[in-house]
């Protein structure tokens, strides 16, 4: 009974994924706005009803994209963190959002947003800058410096998704070394 259930559960937690993947998908290309269980269930390949089953309602939905998307960025983090050059790391994941990655950034902004103005979801939306406090923390042990740093973070992480001429990593590199080591 034991291989049934996890079987069961294995295939429920990757209907889960592949439902956030297209809610993330959908918001890249169209915005929070266009999410519906019907958008997502046509983006995913699947019946609405399968939406509904796993997320009876939009917010659920948006709710658990928010939190993937947070444990991805979270995750990519620590990486840095283990890095040889840790800030060369994150001057990495920061111009990632120029590329492949600059749909994704525009849906975690957008979430983000969201989560500013609810407060249901301040605790999601402050996992992010938590982590990078503690991730600056070996590099900058005054919390002023930390918090400018984290501040500069945030903006390149904007400028590099935004700009149609964002900086390069070695730029942003550049930038972090400066403010780190003043």
């Amino acid at each position: 009974m034991t291989t049934t259930t996890d079987g069961r559960r294995r295939k429920g937690e990757a209907r889960r994924r592949l439902l956030i993947d297209a809610t993330m998908r959908v918001i890249a290309r169209d915005g929070v706005v266009a999410v519906s269980q019907r958008v997502v269930a046509r983006e995913a390949g699947v019946p609405a009803s399968a939406v509904t089953y796993y997320f009876p309602a939009v917010d659920d939905l948006l709710v658990a994209a928010l939190a993937a998307a947070n444990d991805t960025y979270l995750a990519r983090l620590d990486a840095c963190a283990r890095d040889a050059d840790p800030v060369a790391a994150l001057a990495r994941l920061i111009t990632d959002g120029t590329g492949a990655g600059r749909a994704y950034v525009a849906a975690e902004y957008e979430l983000l947003l969201m989560a500013a103005r609810r407060p249901d979801l301040r605790a999601e939306a402050d996992r992010w800058p938590a982590a990078v406090d503690a991730f600056l923390t070996p590099h900058a042990p005054d919390p002023a410096v930390r918090t400018g740093v984290a501040a500069a973070v945030d903006g390149l992480f904007l400028r590099c998704f935004a700009s149609a001429d964002p900086p390069g990593t070695e730029e942003v590199r550049a930038v972090l070394a400066r403010l780190l080591d003043p």
